[in-house]
């Protein structure tokens, strides 16, 4: 495990650990913003050993100008950062990235980690944190598709006032674009695709991170508030998303 005080040193990866390519078969780009330069070292020899093209930044405004250079395909963002904090970076990457974004906090507080996902974070770790189980979560995100692969008449799925184009990644609510990050996205579909049936939180990570992600199933929680917010679905009433108590959600017409 690895936090503020105590840090691993990378252990031998198996040879099926490393997947760090893209479609086109170059590396995908991971950008490590952390200040702790320890923590950050580990980090980044775990990513680079797993096969990504990793860069490291001290502090969050060179997050966010290093981001517009690199275009990084993930960013593994510390919340305590000088110049600007994890969550103000992240409001500032998602006006010009879809990079997924793994949220760094030293703080357990509940609040810090739903704050930091409501900018459009896609998951969250807690430090201290196994780099490994870190390395994980990233390699799950990138076996997720940057787009549908989709074509036909299926591509749009319509629920009342609410169309799910498939192909270009759009939700429109009553007419209105509805601005959703991919993880958002990708939750809103699964759901949709499974209209009626009830989808534990279980089913519903590894429909979106895949069977080998490890975390907190009730991340899901916290995306399901998000897509609810952004699409007007008060969830006592469940126009769109209800949640079936204990089990998880279903998704269909109020």
């Amino acid at each position: 495990m690895i936090g503020s005080d105590v840090v691993d040193r990378p252990a031998p990866l198996r040879d099926d650990v490393g997947m760090g390519v893209d479609e086109g078969g170059g590396a995908f780009r991971a950008l490590v913003v952390e200040d702790e330069v320890d923590l950050a070292q580990v980090v980044v020899s775990y990513l680079d050993r797993a096969g990504f093209a990793v860069e490291h930044v001290v502090d969050g405004l060179g997050a966010v100008e290093r981001a517009r250079a690199s275009d990084p395909h993930v960013v593994v963002l510390d919340l305590g950062l000088p110049s600007l904090d994890g969550i103000e970076v992240c409001r500032r990457l998602r006006m010009f990235s879809d990079a997924y974004v793994v949220m760094l906090t030293a703080r357990s507080d509940e609040v810090d980690t739903l704050v930091g996902l409501g900018v459009g974070a896609d998951d969250y770790v807690t430090k201290p944190f196994s780099p490994r189980e870190l390395t994980a979560r990233v390699q799950a995100m990138m076996r997720r598709p940057r787009t549908a692969q989709h074509t036909g008449p299926r591509n749009v799925i319509v629920i009342g006032d609410l169309e799910i184009n498939l192909d270009a990644r759009e939700v429109r609510a009553a007419g209105g674009l509805v601005p959703l990050t991919r993880t958002e996205f990708d939750v809103l579909e699964a759901l949709a695709r499974h209209r009626g049936v009830v989808l534990t939180r279980h089913q519903l990570i590894e429909m979106v991170w895949g069977a080998g992600w490890v975390g907190d199933a009730h991340l899901i929680d916290t995306h399901v508030g998000h897509l609810r917010r952004k699409l007007g679905d008060d969830a006592a009433v469940g126009k769109y998303i209800r949640t079936a108590r204990g089990v998880g959600y279903r998704m269909g017409e109020g």
